[in-house]
């Protein structure tokens, strides 16, 4: 493999910056392919950094045009510069200002990190470390300065000229251009500066903070569009009143921007006064977008909203405190989501995501704590582990401490920290002083990777009516880490008998060392365990039950995310014998009573059609890997998953058809959780009876193509197509090609639904797609509809016996990775579960690795992911 080989970065070797910014003044002025940047620079040396340093400026990539200390040019004996970085050795005890200039070429550059073009547009992306790409700088978040910044641009071109903060003055220049000066009096490290000229729509709104301060808000999205930024917009000043009653945090400006872009590396960036959003995340309206994406639009604008507290007016001292940020955030969305919508139906969606991404990371080699010790490429650490996982560890010390404790702790942390680039234990510690609890042990969670396994045994006398649990935990070795201590682990449980009977209500039993034990007497039935409630905790769990236990609980529990729980567990169990048996040459496996167990909640489906959906989802195909882990056969497991929908299908296939016929009464279209809900439930059923008879099954599914008032239940009926291969399949592809063929974001849901086309020719069929006329590597959401569904979600596809969906997906990263190599390295992580494969596919998966990592000079962000993922 021949990529620059970056040196480790080490948390225990943390030093504070020699020097400090404590003002930035920009002055850019805006060209196509060379713009010219001023960046002057008001300097100190830092009195706990090292005397007498040199100064040392990060650089990507930049035109070096001059330097000037106090308004001198610098001799050219005075510094040494080049593409990646500017040092100056001598510089005077005294503060002083230091003027560069520099040159970037915005529509040269494809890594769409610092300033860049997307159609026409001018905008930043500078988390990580993309400032740099922009002017040299001390490139750390640990440098928080004011900002003040001036651009200038062609009028007609550009009437539009955002920043961050609040504008100061506007006019017009010579020759048709003109200027904007923007002030933010807030303190914030580079990472968080943003500018955007453009020509676009927007969508205004306004919220009044209780203070009674007036922000004027504003939505730019793609001239014609702004109609479709209604729903961000209401998801914006809902965050607002959200967070202003949960958390008592105002905003802090008089003005709050967001803009869309079609090209974008990630989801959306939290700059001060100004977010970027992918379009993705932005534009939505019945007919253009479904209901996952109104929820993703919600979620996402609320997460980058909190982020004005959590992550800017409270920052992270390095990036390996990236959690303090994330992590914290994520917490404060999903709370939001979860007031916004069905609590017990946003807490199972946010584990599934878990299971699916964490929870398969940390089983893997590129395995890494939700507070990294070590890194090479940064950005290969904007994980599920540091976001996902990290949300968990908020959710467990709430529980820990209590709500009224948690918020108190929540206040402690704004007041003490506000302006400063803090620590996780600086946040542990305000929870610790709050409650009086000593959090040391809790913190092994930020530093010990892996997910721990949570042994219970059981033990009942009937005659005497006493019960025991106990528990034993261990963490498997991960890389780096060979040995484990325990986990401070909150176990929240109750007690039900086998008819439904509440024996023992809600407790915490705490997990504080490797094993733990709660015994009740008086127990006059035997008792059925109900663990890890609201799944308190991100373990695994192993438990030997009585036959009948799982779907005892899915019928009577009262704790919903355990009811769905079990019928997953029961599910995952008979699957994973209906795989031996398969791979044994014997008949896969079914059974009466699952079956009877779903077609119960399909005949009470009204009462809560959200849940429902869920609970009557089988467990996926890559769901089933997870669990099985070692000696993978994803044919096996395709077979078993198919055969027990089908089962399921026909035995209740009467209450299937009445429950679709009842919920295919829409009225007008509400993107709301419960209307939502019941959409999510049409298609699940529509699924079904797919499975029950294919034939007609197609039929049903093209008619509802044919009819749907909207995206959600259009999608829902090509979704459920794409196991048949029939004449309404195509047809329905083409029908829907033709009519959004102009639409970009819906063709990415075109491209994506045949990247999941299962059969043997899955690779070749998404190998033709990549010829299609409208399909694009260059573009970050086209490249991952198609690419990272089929490396993702098509199990069948890109697990092909004779490694074609491998030898595929690798050649496409190594494309890739030329023009974006963040999206190769990202891509290149559908790969990280190839150990578990069985003999065959493990090896053609591991020469698809190689054969990536050797054909081509690969960048630092590739070259790590495969670097450890082939470790």
């Amino acid at each position: 493999m021949r990529s620059d080989n970056p040196p480790v970065i080490r948390l225990s070797e943390y030093r504070v910056p020699d020097f400090l910014v404590d003002r930035v003044s920009l002055d850019f002025m805006l060209e196509p392919e060379a713009t010219r940047v001023v960046s002057t620079l008001a300097m100190r040396r830092n009195p706990a950094g090292r005397p007498g340093a040199p100064l040392e400026l990060d650089g990507d990539e930049l035109v070096f045009v001059s330097a000037a200390l106090d308004g001198k040019p610098l001799a050219a004996d005075a510094f040494t510069v080049s593409p990646q970085a500017l040092a100056i050795p001598d510089l005077p005890d005294e503060p002083f200002i230091l003027t560069i200039e520099t040159v970037v070429n915005p529509a040269a550059n494809t890594k769409l990190m610092g300033l860049y073009r997307s159609n026409g547009v001018y905008c930043t992306q500078c988390e990580a470390d993309g400032f740099r790409r922009i002017s040299y700088f001390l490139d750390r978040p640990d440098v928080m300065s004011i900002w003040r910044v001036r651009m200038e641009a062609d009028k007609a071109a550009c009437p539009l000229l955002l920043c961050n903060g609040n504008p100061v003055e506007i006019g017009d220049l010579p020759g048709g251009r003109h200027f904007a000066v923007w002030d933010d009096p807030h303190k914030k490290p580079c990472y968080l500066f943003a500018l955007v000229a453009g020509d676009l729509d927007g969508f205004p709104g306004e919220h009044v903070t209780p203070s009674g301060r007036k922000v004027k808000l504003n939505v730019y999205v793609e001239k014609g569009k702004a109609e479709r930024a209604a729903y961000a917009m209401d998801s914006l000043i809902r965050s607002m009143k959200w967070d202003e009653e949960k958390f008592g945090r105002e905003y802090d400006l008089d003005l709050f921007n967001i803009v869309a872009v079609s090209d974008f590396n990630m989801g959306a960036m939290e700059n001060k006064g100004l977010n970027i959003f992918n379009d993705r995340y932005i534009l939505a309206s019945p007919d253009t977008a479904t209901d996952q994406d109104y929820h993703n639009i919600e979620a996402i604008v609320a997460h980058e909203y909190f982020h004005n507290w959590t992550g800017n007016r409270i920052t992270c001292r390095d990036w390996f405190q990236l959690c303090l940020k994330e992590g914290l955030t994520v917490f404060r969305d999903q709370e939001f989501s979860s007031d916004m919508r069905s609590r017990p139906v946003e807490r199972i969606a946010n584990v599934l995501t878990l299971r699916a991404a964490q929870f398969v990371e940390d089983a893997g080699p590129l395995s890494h704590p939700v507070r990294p010790q070590t890194y090479k490429e940064i950005n290969n650490f904007y994980t599920a582990t540091v976001y996902n996982k990290g949300s968990e560890l908020i959710q467990m010390l709430r529980l820990m401490i209590g709500e009224a404790k948690f918020r108190e702790g929540m206040d402690l942390y704004f007041a003490r920290h506000d302006g400063e680039a803090a620590i996780v234990e600086q946040f542990i510690q305000c929870f610790a002083d709050v409650s009086g609890k000593d959090l040391k042990s809790f913190m092994r969670w930020y530093d010990q990777a892996g997910t721990p396994l949570v042994t219970v045994t059981q033990d009942y006398d009937a005659t005497t009516g006493k019960y025991r649990l106990d528990f034993r935990q261990e963490t498997a070795p991960t890389p780096g880490q060979p040995t484990k201590g325990p986990q401070v682990i909150p176990v929240k449980l109750g007690l039900i008998a086998e008819d439904g009977e509440v024996l023992a209500g809600d407790e915490v039993v705490a997990m504080d060392g490797p094993s733990a034990s709660r015994e009740w007497t008086g127990l006059n039935k035997r008792p059925i365990p109900s663990l890890f409630r609201g799944f308190s905790a991100p373990v695994r769990v192993a438990i030997e039950r009585a036959p009948g236990d799982l779907l005892a609980l899915a019928r009577h529990d009262t704790d919903p995310f355990n009811r769905w729980q079990s019928l997953q567990d029961a599910a995952t169990a008979l699957l994973r014998r209906s795989v031996t048996a398969i791979r044994k040459g014997d008949a896969p496996l079914a059974d009466a009573a699952l079956a009877e167990a779903i077609r119960h909640l399909v005949e009470t489906s009204a009462s809560d059609p959200a849940f429902t959906a869920l609970a009557i989802t089988l467990p996926t195909e890559a769901d089933l890997a997870r669990e099985i882990a070692t000696d993978v056969d994803p044919g096996a497991i395709g077979i078993a998953v198919d055969h027990l929908r089908d089962e399921i299908a026909r035995f209740a296939l009467h209450d299937i058809e009445a429950a679709y016929a009842d919920f295919s009464k829409e009225g007008t279209f509400s993107p709301d959780g419960a209307s939502a809900g019941r959409r999510a439930l049409r298609s699940q059923l529509l699924r079904y009876l797919v499975a029950a008879d294919r034939a007609a099954g197609a039929k049903t599914a093209f008619r509802q193509f044919q009819t749907a008032h909207n995206m959600t239940d259009r999608i829902g009926a090509l979704a459920a197509l794409l196991p048949c291969e029939s004449a309404e399949r195509e047809d329905a592809l083409a029908l829907f090609y033709e009519r959004y063929k102009g639409e970009h974001l819906i063709l990415d849901m075109w491209f994506a639904l045949q990247a999941r086309i299962g059969g043997e020719d899955a690779p070749a069929h998404v190998k033709a797609l990549t010829a299609h006329p409208q399909f694009t590597l260059t573009n970050p959401n086209r490249a991952r509809a198609l690419i990272a569904t089929f490396a993702n979600a098509n199990p069948r596809g890109f697990h092909a016996a004779d490694g074609s969906g491998y030898r595929l997906v690798a050649e496409l990263i190594g494309e890739i990775d030329a023009r974006n190599p963040q999206i190769a390295a990202r891509l290149a992580t559908a790969f990280r579960s190839w150990k578990g494969l069985e003999n065959g596919r493990r090896a053609q998966a591991e020469a698809a690795l190689r054969a990536l990592a050797t054909g081509g000079d690969r960048s630092r962000d590739l070259g790590d992911i495969l670097e450890r993922t082939l470790s």
